[in-house]
C-alpha cells in the first residue's frame, strides 16, 4: 500500500453543451483511496493519548500498514512521501525509530488486540536490504503482534530491487502478495514517464518474484504517458498477461505539483489529455476483461478464479488501521491521525530526520476528527468507487439511513450524467447501489464529488510541501 497521493488539479475544459446538460466534469480530478484526504488534515494541538483514541475500539480484526518512504529512485509522476536513498546509517536509525513507536503504539493497544492483514508500503519497501526485511518483519511480528504467516500480507517491490534474496525473506515469512510497479514494458516509455529501467530488467524481476513462489502477483501499469498510444499500450498489457500475474492495477498519469513532470511542458491540452486517457483505460479495460479478469474497481481487476490475498486499495484504509512509520496514517473511528506530509524533497528529508530524533511516540501530532456525517461519507466512497458498490442493507444497518437521504444531491448528479447503475437511485435490484461502466471509467471525478465542503476548504487551504 501507499501513502495518499496529493490532489491533481482538475483538467479538462468544457465543451460545447445545451442548457439541459450537467456541467463538464474532469474525469481526472484526483485519485481517491481513503477519504478525507491528507492535505485535509492540520497539527492536533491536544496531542491526544494514543491510549485514550484506541480506547474502546473494536480490536479484533485491525489492518497493520508499516511505511519505508526510501527508494532508489525518484519517478517523474511520484508525489508520494519517500526520498531517493539515504546516507550512511538512516535505515538502520529509521528502523529503530519504528521499533520505538511500534512499542509505544503496542502499549496503547488492548492486550487482546489482534491483527487480521499487514501490509509494507512506500516508497520501496524492498529498498530495504535482506537482513533489514527481516527485521521489519520482526517489528511486525514480535513488537505489534501481527502473524504474518497466517494473515494477508502485501509488500511492494521495484524490478531493481526484486532481488532474489530480499524475495526469499518475504516468502519465508507469509507474503501473501507481492506488487510491482512497471508502469511499463516499453523503454521508451518509461524515459518518458523518468522511470529509468529496461523491459529486460522488468522481465528478469518477474521470473525472481514467480520463482518465489508468491500466491499472488500484481503489476502495476500507467495509461497517458506522453508518446502512449493505443498500440503501445496494449502491447504493454499483453506482455504483463504473458506473467498471467493474478492481479493489475491499471493506473492513468497525473502531474502534480512538486514532481518531476510537472517541471516539463504540456504536450496537448488538457482535454486532449483526458480524452487519450478515457481512450486508453477502456481498451485497456475491454482488453483485461476479454482475457477472463474481472473489475475490482477502475484501477483494478483480477484474473478469475485467481487467489485473493485480502489487501486491496481499499483493506488498509478501514477503521481500525495501525499505521507504523513517518508517511503512514491510522484510523480509528473518531480520529484519522498521521505525521507531517510533504512532496519537495527537502521537506521529505526534514520529516525523516524528525521522525528518526523522536524518543516518543505515545500522542498523535497531526489528523482530522471524524464526524458521523463524514463518516457517511467515508463509506460511500469506499464503497461506491469499487464495481460492486454499496450494500444498502450494512448502510442502513450502520447509519439508519439509504445514501440516497443522505446525499441525494450528489447521487442525482451522478444520475443525470449516467453514472449510475439502472434505476434513478442506482439500485440494481438486488439491494446495491452500483456505479455504471462509464461511472466507474469517472471514478476520479466521482469520489471529490462526494468530498465534504469543509474538508474541500481545508485541502484548498493546504499549501503543497
Amino acid at each position: 500500500m501507499t501513502t495518499a497521493p496529493a490532489p491533481a488539479p482538475a483538467t479538462g475544459s468544457a465543451s460545447v453543451q445545451s442548457t439541459d446538460d450537467p456541467p463538464y466534469a474532469p474525469p481526472y480530478q484526483s485519485y481517491v483511496y481513503a477519504y478525507p484526504h491528507k492535505t485535509a488534515y492540520r497539527e492536533l494541538p491536544d496531542r491526544p493519548a494514543l491510549r485514550e483514541l484506541w480506547a474502546g475500539e473494536p480490536q479484533h480484526a485491525l489492518s497493520l500498514y508499516l511505511h519505508i518512504p526510501f527508494c532508489e529512485v525518484r519517478c517523474g509522476f511520484c508525489n508520494l512521501f519517500t526520498r531517493i536513498g539515504g546516507p550512511d546509517g538512516l535505515t538502520t536509525a529509521y528502523l529503530d525509530a519504528l521499533e520505538r513507536q511500534a512499542d509505544a503504539v503496542r502499549a496503547a493497544l488492548d492486550e487482546g488486540a489482534r491483527f487480521a492483514l499487514a501490509a509494507f508500503g512506500g516508497g520501496t519497501p524492498t529498498y530495504l536490504g535482506a537482513a533489514e526485511l527481516e527485521r521489519l518483519c520482526d517489528i511486525a511480528e514480535h513488537r505489534m503482534g501481527a502473524d504474518l504467516r497466517a494473515v494477508p500480507l502485501s509488500v511492494e517491490a521495484s524490478p531493481a530491487t526484486a532481488t532474489a534474496d530480499r524475495l526469499a525473506v518475504l516468502a519465508e515469512r507469509g507474503t501473501t502478495r507481492l506488487s510491482l510497479g512497471v508502469q511499463s514494458f516499453v523503454d521508451a516509455e518509461a524515459r518518458s514517464a523518468v522511470r529509468p529501467q529496461k523491459r529486460a530488467d522488468v522481465e528478469a524481476a518477474l521470473d525472481r518474484i514467480r520463482a518465489a513462489g508468491f500466491p499472488v502477483l500484481n503489476i502495476d501499469l500507467i495509461y497517458g504517458i506522453d508518446g502512449q498510444t493505443e498500440a503501445s499500450w496494449l502491447h504493454s498489457l499483453d506482455a504483463a498477461l504473458a506473467w498471467q500475474p493474478e492481479e493489475l492495477y491499471l493506473y492513468p498519469l497525473y502531474v502534480r505539483p512538486l514532481t518531476g513532470l510537472a517541471r516539463r511542458g504540456e504536450a496537448e491540452s488538457p482535454a486532449q489529455w483526458d480524452a487519450r486517457r478515457l481512450a486508453l483505460y477502456r481498451s485497456g479495460r475491454d482488453h483485461l476483461l476479454a482475457h477472463g479478469y474481472e473489475q475490482v474497481s477502475m484501477r483494478m481487476f483480477r484474473r478469475a478464479a485467481a487467489p485473493q490475498a485480502g489487501v486491496s486499495e481499499y483493506a488498509c484504509q478501514t477503521d481500525g488501521m495501525v499505521g507504523l512509520g513517518c508517511g503512514a496514517r491510522s484510523y480509528t473511528s473518531r480520529l484519522h491521525y498521521s505525521f507531517d506530509y510533504a512532496v519537495d524533497a527537502t521537506e521529505v528529508r526534514r520529516i525523516i530526520d524528525d521522525y528518526v530524533a523522536t524518543e516518543t511516540f505515545d500522542r498523535a501530532v497531526v489528523g482530522r476528527a471524524m464526524t458521523p456525517a463524514e463518516a457517511r461519507r467515508r463509506h460511500l466512497v469506499q464503497s461506491l468507487l469499487q464495481a460492486e458498490g454499496v450494500a444498502l442493507a450494512e448502510y442502513r444497518a450502520r447509519f439508519g439511513s439509504t445514501p440516497g437521504e443522505d446525499f441525494p444531491a450528489e447521487l442525482a448528479a451522478f444520475t443525470a450524467r449516467g453514472w449510475l447503475a439502472d434505476g434513478a437511485d442506482g439500485s440494481d435490484g438486488a439491494g446495491r447501489l452500483r456505479l455504471s461502466p462509464e461511472g466507474l471509467a469517472h471514478s476520479d471525478a466521482v469520489g471529490p464529488m462526494l468530498f465534504s465542503p469543509e474538508v474541500r476548504t481545508l485541502m484548498a487551504e493546504y499549501e503543497a510541501k
